[in-house]
């Protein structure tokens, strides 16, 4: 369905240090400025490149407000026609809840170049479900934490059909992250996930 594009650091020894470790520190800063930043110019550069490639990349709430990162976009949905309908933004619940007008009126903007909006981190996070009907997502993606073992987890099974079916009912696909066993995909498939992504399909790989 999509690639998603993920940032990495490497340390002085060369070893990858997943976003989960630094970007936390730093998301509110702005060195997260920097890294969202960079993020969206090797995406757009990669969709440039490869016309057939469809991806996300993510994006936090104060990004979407910071001058530089909204010309880098501004000029990759302008240089390249039809950029926009192979571009999805990621936001996590909790930055989308720290500035949510910012960001319902960002969607309100963009949505109409094509470009998509997922929900990160869905179940885990403080977005309250009554407030989903004045986003515009398109799709949501289901927190590892509920998906991990849900084939013998009766406790993961309820709570990941109910989030599915709340998606389902604001017209939103439901992805299923972290999946890591054909028995965790098996069981998804049965209760509606629409996607599945996860290291049981593949392992990150490193384009620059």
């Amino acid at each position: 369905a999509f690639y998603e594009g993920l940032v990495r650091l490497t340390d002085e020894g060369g070893r990858v240090i997943p976003a989960a470790q630094f970007m936390p520190l730093v998301e509110e800063s702005a060195l997260g400025r920097e890294i969202d930043c960079a993020a969206l110019k090797l995406a757009l550069r990669q969709l440039q490149l490869n016309p057939g490639l469809r991806l996300s990349v993510n994006v936090s709430a104060r990004s979407i407000g910071d001058g530089a990162w909204r010309r880098l976009l501004d000029q990759g949905l302008f240089a390249t026609t039809g950029i926009g309908d192979r571009l999805i933004f990621e936001i996590s619940e909790t930055s989308a809840m720290l500035l949510h007008e910012n960001v319902i009126r960002f969607m309100t903007e963009i949505q109409p170049q094509g470009v998509g909006f997922a929900l990160d981190g869905f179940g885990a996070g403080f977005t309250a479900f009554r407030y989903l009907k004045d986003f515009f997502f398109d799709l949501v993606k289901i927190d590892k934490s509920f998906v991990r073992g849900i084939d013998h987890d009766p406790d993961n099974q309820v709570l990941t059909e109910a989030l599915i079916t709340v998606a389902h009912q604001f017209e939103m696909f439901a992805v299923a992250d972290g999946v890591e066993t054909a028995a965790e995909a098996t069981f998804l498939r049965s209760i509606g996930a629409d996607c599945l992504q996860g290291y049981h399909f593949s392992v990150p790989t490193f384009d620059l």
